[in-house]
């Protein structure tokens, strides 16, 4: 009782719930179905729902023998290879299937940035050069801009942690009030000058989209995205309180492996869709190459590869969820899953390089 008193007195109560949601429900971290416990704003499925193409060689190969024992280990519930904008390998895993809601995690961030890329296009945001002391004064005199959110080059003093229940990363994910988290933080580094992997950029972007365009974020993705681009099935974007209703933009968008991969084409397209160019190409070009020499791995909001000599870049989440897009050969890989592989001395966990290789191996069997 002292304890818990204790918490609510410094303003760590959101810790109780933390622990209702993860250790009382038998986890040791965020799950990738944990948004039952939480507040979420719908975004509805299109109106004009635009199906994927079935490849005529759907599922006439069978994983390879590595991508099995990783799809097992790693608690895959998901796996989906789009062949030439047609689904040609499709495979779901305890008792999830393909309109089942997962969390997105970090890939979220990647659509935030579209949407970032789309507020520009409306005229509600300048450029990516446009300073977020606009929006926020108390960033006044510090030359951040919103590139620099999205291109995690802000200088933030976020502390991206996750084993900390004390830090800023639980406090967002598991307390109420998001924004004023976020607007407590401080730039102690020089904006714009180097890469530095940090969520509460995102978390900060998407409150400049909602001040620039006067819209909430949820309603802003379904305008934008989730309507012209003919999503299947409604998602659901985790909020902080009713009240607010400010979601979690660096996180929790739940949605299914075949619409999450619309992105994935979106971006392999440079924008346009079906005819139509609803993103602008050239902030598309600028997303998915490196902003900084030294930090090849990221563009804005976008994760990027060489790996196997190809150009390759992803959407990410912390699970081990992947839309990864191979535009050379017309392909879109989808992971969806519980965990991630171990961490080797390149950008990406090892389950990663096990995902990319082993498709090709499958697609060459086809050959």
């Amino acid at each position: 009782m002292v304890f818990v008193i204790g918490l609510c007195v410094t303003g760590h109560a959101y810790i109780l719930k933390g622990v209702w949601v993860v250790y009382l429900h038998g986890y040791t971290t965020a799950y990738i179905d944990d948004f039952q416990f939480f507040e979420n704003e719908e975004i509805p499925a299109s109106n004009k729902p635009q199906p994927w193409p079935i490849h005529k060689n759907y599922n006439t190969v069978e994983a390879t023998k590595a991508l099995s024992e990783t799809n097992a280990a790693l608690g895959t519930v998901a796996f989906l290879v789009i062949k030439n904008d047609s689904i040609w390998y499709e495979k779901y895993f305890d008792g999830f299937g393909k309109n089942s809601q997962t969390n997105s995690f970090s890939m979220a961030k990647s659509i935030t940035s579209a949407l970032l890329g789309k507020a520009i296009d409306d005229g509600f945001i300048k450029s990516l050069e446009q300073p977020v002391s606009d929006f926020y004064p108390q960033y006044a005199g510090t030359g951040m801009t919103v590139g620099d959110l999205s291109s995690m080059a802000s200088g933030l003093d976020w502390d991206e942690s996750y084993s900390n229940p004390f830090g800023m990363t639980a406090r967002a994910y598991y307390d109420s009030d998001l924004d004023e988290t976020i607007l407590k933080l401080k730039v102690v580094e020089t904006p714009g000058k180097s890469y530095k992997y940090l969520s509460g950029n995102t978390q900060l972007l998407a409150m400049v989209i909602q001040k620039a365009t006067k819209k909430q974020l949820a309603g802003y993705l379904h305008e934008s995205f989730w309507q012209p681009m003919g999503f299947e099935h409604p998602a659901i974007w985790q909020i902080d309180d009713a009240k607010n209703k400010l979601v979690k933009a660096y996180c929790c968008l739940g949605s299914n492996a075949r619409d999450f991969a619309r992105f994935g084409k979106l971006y392999k397209q440079y924008g346009k869709w079906n005819g139509e160019q609803i993103l602008d190409s050239a902030f598309v070009a600028k997303s998915i190459e490196p902003r900084f020499a030294e930090s090849p791995e990221y563009g804005y909001g976008f994760w990027l590869s060489d790996f196997m000599g190809k150009k390759i870049y992803a959407m990410r989440g912390i699970l081990g969820q992947y839309v990864i897009v191979i535009p050379e050969d017309d392909l879109i890989i989808v992971r969806l899953g519980k965990q991630r592989g171990t961490k080797t001395e390149l950008p990406f966990s090892n389950d990663f390089y096990v995902y990319v290789k082993e498709a090709y191996k499958m697609l060459q069997k086809n050959q």
